[in-house]
């Protein structure tokens, strides 16, 4: 793979265009969604451990690469478009505002970044799932109460169709269709059927991870959070894991950071403990390998997941979940600065 980095490298150094879209086919041809570069991150899968950090990190520079090159031979062809008299006709008549990245893709986005540094890939699934993938493949109780209307969406046509309640049902796609090793961050939307308040909304968005292998341990899970912690709150984060439950992992645990507005001192954010929750872990249970075809006595792993907002909260004190959601020009003007 890296002699393949190496050959692309070459060519993004030799890119030319005379027209828009002669640029535009070259960006078609190496960043959309079948372009060679994006399918060198679909191979990275198959990188062995060891080199995952090392690939990983060309990749990035490649891709990054590519877009710069491309910016740039676009704002040269542009600027030919521009008059003698230096007046843009292209350009509306009226002034039009910049917009800006919404607080939650910009958290979700950081979020990635730091997980795909360590050899995390990025898996996505539907929405609208069924019972098997978002509940019994992860080891739900036909009798547990996530499965009542109180907190899940059912679709009236087929009880056995509903809105996925969190993302897990995609790590349940992923183990179901790939074989060990696997190492998936899947982000998306989620939904639960809850009323709407200051503190809580009908749907919202989480980050999961998955890391599944040969001698996955607890410690490799506290390593990884611990690394997440400092490079989204800090050098000087702390972390606490406590004892919890989830049906899909054992032993489960909670994590909660020093609170980055007191440094762990105790605050009214806080809650005088010094510490913030932010995310539930643990090792998977070997019910969910055993129900996605994995044998449990030659793998382990772990899972992970946050709420978006909640991080986004930590970041940017954001204290209405609604405020996310009602477009407000005059939030999301506030975050013009933030990245």
């Amino acid at each position: 793979m890296q002699d393949k980095i190496k050959s692309l490298s070459a060519e993004i150094d030799q890119f030319k265009a005379a027209k828009l879209d002669e640029l535009e086919a070259l960006r078609i041809k190496y960043l959309s969604k079948k372009g060679e570069i994006t399918a060198l991150f679909t191979d990275f899968r198959h990188v062995p451990n060891e080199q995952k950090r090392e690939i990983g990190q060309l990749l990035n520079v490649l891709r990054d690469k590519a877009q710069d090159k491309i910016n740039e031979l676009k704002d040269a062809l542009e600027s030919k478009q521009v008059s003698v008299a230096g007046v843009d006709l292209t350009r509306t008549p009226d002034l039009i505002p910049l917009g800006t990245r919404h607080p939650l893709s910009i958290v979700k986005n950081e979020i990635i970044d730091i997980f795909s540094r360590i050899g995390f890939t990025i898996e996505e699934g539907p929405e609208v799932e069924d019972d098997w993938h978002v509940f019994e493949a992860l080891n739900f109780a036909p009798e547990h109460p996530a499965r009542d209307m109180q907190d899940t969406f059912f679709i009236e046509q087929n009880p056995d169709v509903l809105l996925r309640t969190h993302t897990s049902s995609v790590q349940s796609r992923v183990m179901k269709a790939q074989k060990p090793p696997i190492r998936v961050l899947c982000p998306g939307r989620v939904y639960r059927n809850e009323a709407i308040s200051y503190r809580a909304h009908c749907f919202f968005h989480q980050v999961e991870g998955l890391y599944i292998d040969k001698d996955v341990s607890f410690v490799d899970l506290k390593q990884v959070l611990l690394y997440f912690a400092k490079e989204m709150f800090g050098e000087h984060t702390e972390i606490r894991l406590r004892p919890s439950y989830f049906p899909f992992t054992e032993p489960s645990a909670e994590m909660d950071i020093s609170c980055n507005l007191c440094g762990g001192k105790g605050c009214p954010f806080c809650k005088h403990t010094g510490w913030v929750e932010i995310l539930g872990c643990g090792m998977v249970d070997p019910n969910v390998l055993k129900a996605c075809g994995i044998d449990s006595n030659e793998y382990t792993g772990y899972a992970f997941g946050m709420g978006v907002e909640r991080i986004t909260n930590l970041k940017f004190q954001v204290k209405d979940l609604r405020l996310f959601s009602e477009n407000d020009v005059r939030f999301l003007q506030q975050f013009q600065a933030a990245y």
